[in-house]
């Protein structure tokens, strides 16, 4: 696919209390389940991150934040600036259960907008969304105006919304394992479920 996945591994995880990105899924880090399944579909794989020498063993090019401390906001922003692709899925480092097809169902929206967003039950997800290489200048406008929300920057793209109505009909897996993300203990323990429980029904 004619696109770039970028990974955003810049996260304190303090609610976790430990490296989110490197917590162990079935036997592979949680950061490995997702590069090795965008791997399958993307051209080029970027992995922003303030310290790269954690994440050597995953051979893939890792970019800094050019504005650290500033959240994910700042991670998309370093990631769409190295990115050659017109096209880019973004995903966070917390999110274990990526679904390619969904990804690149997303991209093949992406044509008309300079981003598209998954909207489950009313909340957007910006971290498991497609953005425009273009999106790179309003992203940096916004953070240098101190406005770090995702939702800030949002209101000024042409922003495509898919409801879980319109995802479903891309992707056979549940919707709510596809976004789930892991921030504190409790949720690990309940994704290391259901990874032991996919892994048997293989």
């Amino acid at each position: 696919m004619k696109a770039a996945a970028i990974i955003l591994a810049g996260g304190k995880s303090s609610r976790m209390g430990t490296n989110k990105a490197l917590l162990r899924i079935n036997e592979k880090t949680n950061i490995e389940r997702i590069a090795e399944k965008l791997k399958l579909l993307f051209d080029d794989i970027i992995l922003v991150t303030n310290d790269s020498e954690q994440y050597e063993f995953l051979g893939v090019r890792m970019v800094p934040d050019q504005y650290p401390g500033m959240g994910p906001l700042a991670g998309v922003h370093a990631g769409l600036m190295a990115s050659e692709y017109d096209a880019n899925f973004i995903v966070a480092c917390d999110m274990p259960f990526v679904s390619g097809k969904l990804a690149e169902a997303m991209v093949s929206n992406a044509l008309h907008y300079d981003a598209v967003i998954p909207v489950i039950n009313g909340k957007m997800h910006p971290l498991f969304a497609v953005f425009k290489k273009q999106a790179a200048s309003p992203v940096e406008q916004s953070i240098q105006g101190g406005q770090l929300r995702m939702k800030d920057v949002l209101d000024h793209l042409n922003v495509l919304y898919l409801t879980e109505k319109e995802l479903a009909t891309y992707s056979k897996m549940d919707l709510e394992k596809v976004f789930f993300n892991m921030n504190h203990p409790e949720e690990y323990a309940e994704a290391k479920k259901w990874a032991e429980s996919d892994f048997q029904n293989l």
